[in-house]
C-alpha cells in the first residue's frame, strides 16, 4: 500500500493532504444560484433602465461584480481563513493591496501627465 492512501478507499470526504476543504455539491449549487442571480439582476436593471443615470448604473454595475467576485472566491476557489492554514486568505489580502496600489498609482500618473503634458488644450482654450 503506498504512504498517501486513504485508510478507507471508499471515503466520500473532498479534502486533500492539507486539510482543505474542496466543497460539497450543496456548496456548488448554492454559489451557481447566486451567480446566476448576481448576473441576472444587473442585466435586468439595464434592460429595463430601471436606473436612469449612467453613473448611478455603473456603480450598482460594478458592486454587484465585487460581490459575484466574492461568491466565487468562496464557493468555488474555495478561499477561506481557515483552508491552508489561512495562507491562501493571506494571499489574496497581499493580491489586492498591491492591485489597489498598482491601479491607483497608475490613474494618479495618468490624471496628472494629462494635466501636466497637454498645455494645447488650454492654449486653445484661451485663444478662441
Amino acid at each position: 500500500m503506498s504512504e498517501h492512501a486513504h485508510p478507507n478507499p471508499n471515503a466520500t470526504d473532498h479534502h486533500d493532504e492539507h486539510g482543505a476543504s474542496h466543497g460539497s455539491m450543496r456548496d456548488y449549487v448554492i454559489g451557481f444560484l447566486l451567480s446566476v442571480i448576481l448576473t441576472a439582476i444587473p442585466f435586468w436593471l439595464i434592460g429595463t433602465h430601471a436606473i436612469a443615470d449612467k453613473g448611478t448604473a455603473a456603480l450598482v454595475i460594478v458592486a454587484f461584480a465585487m460581490v459575484q467576485i466574492v461568491v466565487h472566491m468562496i464557493y468555488f476557489l474555495h478561499m477561506n481563513t481557515k483552508s491552508e492554514g489561512g495562507w491562501t486568505f493571506m494571499a489574496l489580502i497581499f493580491t489586492v493591496i498591491i492591485l489597489v496600489i498598482a491601479l491607483s498609482g497608475s490613474l494618479w500618473v495618468m490624471y496628472h501627465l494629462n494635466t501636466n503634458m497637454m498645455p494645447m488644450a488650454h492654449q486653445m482654450e484661451q485663444v478662441s
